[in-house]
């Protein structure tokens, strides 16, 4: 039997309704740093616990996979849980994550400290996107969304370069007790603003999962699978790919900002536009971008192009035609299974954190060939998304 989630049954008025996801985008900002941020520092993380960068890298993947896994999971056993008290809780374990990642003295201790705050998200961001949708009307779900994944891209613009700064100036343990920090005040701002909303039914997973019997569902999320592992694969090992393109360690920060500027305008601009034209037009012109931004990523590594004006141009677009899709994709599951809305957001979310766990593994296992022959991979799955949407473009459109 389908189940309409109790925080979709009176929604405040619109505009009150969007301003209230501002409150969310801010815990996602706090999530999305937590997640991203090992991007800026993992040559430095690496050398102090003597692993190898393509190593290191694999605590993304563990925590990516550790969230694809626990999100339908922990979305069943809370599912009863006060929606305010659930969202500071999964705060608050981050919050103990990021500490225990930082004072983690070897490299299996940090993989448990990754593990233990990809728990905390996968309790957090899909419950952050679910009230969010059910704070505002239909016509304005994908500006709410955006706007609660924009927490995230905003997180890549300034949570990321900070970080490198921070493991510059400092080192990259304070860099991860600042996540920490962030976490512990996004966990208040959410506890002062955000009101009290109820849970809803237990829904079993047998039946939570029911719902990947829907055409439109199964058809949708495998491209999230597809399109994120293209897109953000090699993010964790950014600051390797910048090196291969002649980058100095002197612009890293600023060229891992010009990709978060280019994730948050891709975003926004994805959420506006999903709105008006549709998602499948939004997803087809966004997948050729990733297309042809990863390709000429994957020619400039090969040809030992050493241009910075290129790679700041590149790092912006791949930015961009990374996050634009996320919003769009959302707007397709939620009309697909209307009444299932947290259901399905979730398994999208568990959908895109396997994305990128596979594609974080395959740039591990290709790095070492060059980066190149990781950005040309990269390249060929964002080509195989186009396809996919192709083929299930009558769905959720």
């Amino acid at each position: 039997m389908s189940h309409i989630p109790k925080t979709a049954a009176a929604p405040p008025r619109p505009e009150r309704g969007l301003r209230a996801t501002f409150v969310l985008a801010l815990g996602t900002f706090a999530v999305g740093t937590d997640a991203y941020v090992v991007a800026g520092f993992l040559p430095a993380m690496a050398g102090s616990l003597d692993v190898s960068e393509s190593t290191a890298g694999q605590s993304a993947t563990v925590f990516a996979l550790t969230y694809a896994v626990c999100s339908p999971v922990l979305a069943t056993l809370a599912a009863r849980v006060e929606r305010r008290t659930l969202l500071v809780s999964a705060l608050a374990v981050l919050t103990a994550a990021n500490l225990l990642t930082a004072l983690a003295p070897t490299f299996p201790l940090l993989m448990a400290g990754r593990v233990l705050a990809a728990v905390g998200a996968a309790a957090f961001t899909p419950n952050a996107g679910a009230v969010a949708a059910s704070l505002v009307p239909q016509e304005l779900r994908a500006r709410a969304l955006a706007v609660v994944v924009g927490g995230l891209t905003v997180a890549t613009a300034l949570g990321v370069p900070l970080g490198n700064l921070a493991e510059r100036t400092l080192s990259w343990r304070v860099a991860l007790g600042l996540v920490a920090a962030l976490c512990a005040i996004g966990a208040v701002s959410v506890r002062a603003v955000m009101p009290q909303l109820p849970g809803g039914q237990r829904v079993p997973l047998r039946q939570r999962l029911a719902v990947l019997r829907r055409p439109g569902v199964v058809a949708v999320l495998p491209l999230t699978v597809v399109g994120m592992a293209a897109g953000y694969g090699l993010y964790a090992y950014a600051v390797p790919v910048m090196r291969a393109l002649g980058a100095g360690r002197s612009a890293e920060m600023w060229l891992l900002f010009l990709y978060g500027l280019g994730a948050i305008a891709g975003n926004l601009a994805a959420g506006a536009a999903a709105d008006r034209y549709g998602p499948v037009r939004v997803l087809a012109a966004g997948f050729t971008a990733l297309t042809v931004t990863l390709g000429a990523f994957a020619w400039a590594a090969g040809a030992g192009t050493h241009w910075l004006p290129l790679t700041a141009l590149l790092m912006a677009a791949w930015g961009a035609s990374t996050w634009f899709q996320t919003p769009a994709q959302q707007v397709r599951l939620i009309a697909a299974a209307p009444e299932e809305t947290a259901v399905v957001v979730g398994l999208n979310a568990s959908a895109l954190y396997t994305g990128i766990a596979l594609g974080t593994g395959l740039g591990g296992l290709l790095l070492p060939a060059g980066a190149w022959a990781a950005l040309a991979a990269c390249a060929g799955l964002a080509a195989l998304s186009l396809l996919c949407l192709a083929a299930t473009r009558r769905h959720g459109g």
